[in-house]
This record gives C-alpha cells, sequence and structure tokens, in this order.
C-alpha cells in the first residue's frame, strides 16, 4: 500500500494535473493535496527530479503569477482585480 505523497508522485510523474484533479484521484481533500506538495518537492529534488509548476494565469488580462511561491490559487489578478483565475498544474520531471 502506498502512501498518499508516494501515489500523487507517481501521478505527478505521468502527467500534468492541477489540485483539485489530484484531490479526486488520490481521494482527498483539495486542501490537503496544497499541504503535501511542498514535501513532495523536497522528495523528489533529494531524488534528482524537480516538482514543476506551471504558474495560475488571469483568464480576463492574461498576467501570469510567474514569482508566486506559494502552491494555492490566487484570490485575484493584481493588474486587473478579475477573481476568474485559471488554476496552477504541477508535474514531475526528470
Amino acid at each position: 500500500m502506498k502512501t498518499i505523497r508516494q501515489q500523487l508522485i507517481e501521478i505527478l510523474s505521468e502527467r500534468e494535473m492541477t489540485a483539485i484533479d489530484l484531490s479526486g484521484d488520490v481521494g482527498i481533500g483539495e486542501k490537503e493535496v496544497y499541504e503535501h506538495l511542498p514535501h513532495i518537492a523536497l522528495s523528489v529534488a533529494s531524488q534528482g527530479k524537480k516538482l514543476v509548476i506551471e504558474p495560475s494565469r488571469c483568464l480576463k488580462c492574461g498576467y501570469v503569477f510567474e514569482e508566486r511561491k506559494r502552491f494555492t490559487k490566487p484570490g485575484r489578478c493584481p493588474q486587473c482585480r478579475e477573481t476568474h483565475i485559471q488554476r496552477p498544474t504541477f508535474r514531475v520531471c526528470s
């Protein structure tokens, strides 16, 4: 039986996914996925791999949250102040 983090790493090694997609695949809440992601980043780094984050993007003005360090989706866009924001996606690469 694999741990939740091992399951998440295995899924992210196969394809790029959002936290909400991961929560459905593993059977945990989206917030719990966000709690696991920093630990996954450390675990895969020790294996010579990297957790790659495709940053959130404002769906109205196109602003990309490239400098954001948090794994969660931002609340609103700093340029246009809209809340319609694409979720970040994650994957594990070697």
